[in-house]
């Protein structure tokens, strides 16, 4: 939001009493929406609800960006093919915000993967000391301090403030890879982190295969206790 009024774009805002995916399109064709900020969800609302939206509506689309969950192959099939335009996906958190994305203007979204370090942020993957852990190793999302868009501190609350950092490294929270090419793939947050067998496995990607299936609709996945393993994986599945 700050930056498009910095450069003097205007900005269309409507809050329904409900969301209505219809509603999002007209009211995208209507004003001749350029660029759309969602979460996922959103999006998959609107590509359950609309078939063959450009169809139906005269978009006029030059970019997605979303953030805030796992987007998954589906979803990013159906905005290429339905809307016409790569989904930009976008990561960060309150603490620091929008440091690894995407921009399909200047490179190729991978998919399934989160984006690369943005210009001008030194990202990285550190184990549980704040060592950097080789590519493709999981280990926890970490952004190197000082950095412009990073929070000074929690309010009253300097333990927390100290508890985010390790060293030189601001912890996100957040588990994940980094492969060689330097781009970060998720795989959820460290309390969502299914610790099965001495294996730790990310949810997202669980939920991404299972996606995959043409007679799944939406899937979540979690962990749930057992005798033997810790955990295993449990899915809830809305079929279609």
């Amino acid at each position: 939001l700050f930056p498009t009024l910095h450069h003097g774009y205007p900005v269309l805002a409507y809050r329904p009493r409900k969301f209505d995916p219809e509603k999002a399109f007209y009211m995208m064709a209507k004003y001749r929406v350029r660029n759309l900020m969602a979460v996922p969800t959103v999006l998959r609302m609107m590509m359950h609800a609309v078939t063959c939206p450009r169809e139906r509506f005269d978009l006029q689309l030059r970019s997605i960006t979303a953030g805030g969950e796992t987007l998954g192959e589906t979803l990013c099939d159906w905005t290429q093919e339905q809307l016409g335009v790569e989904i930009n996906e976008q990561y960060g958190q309150t603490e620091c915000d929008l440091v690894v994305g995407f921009c399909s203007e200047v490179m190729q979204p991978i998919r399934g993967a989160i984006g690369r370090a943005v210009p001008g942020h030194v990202v990285e993957i550190i184990d549980d000391g704040g060592r950097i852990v080789k590519p493709g190793e999981l280990g926890e999302i970490a952004v190197k301090a000082p950095d412009p868009v990073m929070f000074l501190e929690y309010w009253q609350n300097p333990q927390a403030t100290r508890d985010k950092f390790i060293g030189e490294w601001f912890r996100t929270g957040d588990y994940g890879r980094k492969d060689e090419d330097g781009h970060f793939w998720f795989s959820g947050r460290q309390d969502d982190i299914i610790e099965s067998g001495g294996f730790r496995i990310g949810p997202g990607e669980v939920e991404d295969c299972l996606m995959k299936h043409a007679a799944v609709t939406l899937v979540g996945v979690i962990g749930v206790p057992d005798p033997i393993r810790g955990e295993i994986v449990k899915a809830f599945i809305l079929p279609k």
